[in-house]
Parts: structure tokens; sequence; C-alpha cells
């Protein structure tokens, strides 16, 4: 039996609930085998849209993952930009094990992979207007204690661990708004 693998792709800055609910959702459809996990902008780290790193990205989707289920073969891996969005969808390819199904909001990953004759299936945003990575940067920023709830604990602990709140009011010091 042929093993049917999908596609996420997000930037996960942070991993969040909206994003944990959207593996979750994706999983239980047993619509695939295995799930590819992956960050895009991997090279972006220590900026207000894109303060963390891709490992320590990694580090909190795999802990946050962890107790998964049912469970399921996961791989988790960092995927920089490629300017060129003609040659996205090989640039993917080329960094990942093979996939069939690629799930993405994102209109222009559908279009690009569409046209590649690679089925793309949207997902239901999961309380979109809570869950928004620039929301929980910004109650970081606020020294806010509220940005937990909207991140599973074992993100919480890494972002704890990396000291990632005292590194983005460093960095929004310096600049005077919040980039989108």
């Amino acid at each position: 039996m042929k093993i049917k693998r999908g596609l996420f792709l997000g930037r996960f800055q942070p991993y969040h609930n909206g994003h944990h609910a959207v593996i979750k959702q994706i999983v239980d459809s047993r619509e695939i085998d295995e799930l590819i996990i992956a960050i895009g902008s991997a090279q972006e780290s220590h900026t207000l849209k894109d303060p963390f790193t891709a490992g320590e990205r990694i580090m909190m989707i795999t802990k946050a993952l962890e107790d998964l289920k049912p469970s399921i073969t996961r791989y988790v891996l960092p995927i920089e930009d490629i300017e060129r969005n003609s040659l996205y969808v090989a640039h993917i390819r080329s960094l990942t094990p093979p996939f069939e199904i690629v799930y993405s909001n994102n209109s222009l990953v559908q279009q690009l992979f569409a046209e590649r004759g690679i089925p793309v299936r949207s997902l239901p945003y999961v309380e979109r207007a809570q869950f928004d990575g620039t929301k929980i940067r910004e109650l970081m920023i606020q020294d806010d204690q509220n940005w937990r709830r909207f991140v599973p604990e074992a993100v919480a602990k890494v972002i704890d661990e990396i000291h990632g709140i005292a590194r983005l009011r460093r960095i929004a010091q310096s600049d005077k708004s919040l980039c989108p």
C-alpha cells in the first residue's frame, strides 16, 4: 500500500492553537498517512514579523505535537524563501519528502501548486481573530501574559526557554510598529 503524504505550510511565528487545531483536523480526516510541516521563511529571524529562528520553530512544533492523537508520522522541515514564484513548487519538492496533497489557505500557494497539478485543500480558519501570530507577538511585546492562552503549553515553554519575550521586546525598542 502506497503511503500518502500531505504538506502543510506556514511561518509559525509562533506556532499557535489555530495551527494546532488545523493539524488535528488534517490528522483526524485520515486523508493522509504522513504529514510534512514546512516552516516557511526559515531564513528569517530576530525581526518583529519573524522573531523566532527556524530551529526554534521546529522545537515549538515538535514538542506541541508529541501527544497528538491519533499519532501520525510527521516531518518538520525548514524551507527558505525563494524569490521566484515560477520555481517555488520545484524548490519545495527538492527540500521535502514526496507528497500528494497540499494544505494551505494562502491564495498564491494554492495557485502555484494547482498550476503544477497538485491538489490543494483549503482549511477552515479556527477562531482566526484570536489565533493570529501578529496579535500574539503584540501581546508578548506588551508583556501581557494572555499570549500564553493562544499557544500550546509546550510552545510557551520553548518561548520561555529561549527568552523569546525579552528578544521581542528588544527588537520592538528599535522599531516603531509591528510589521504585519
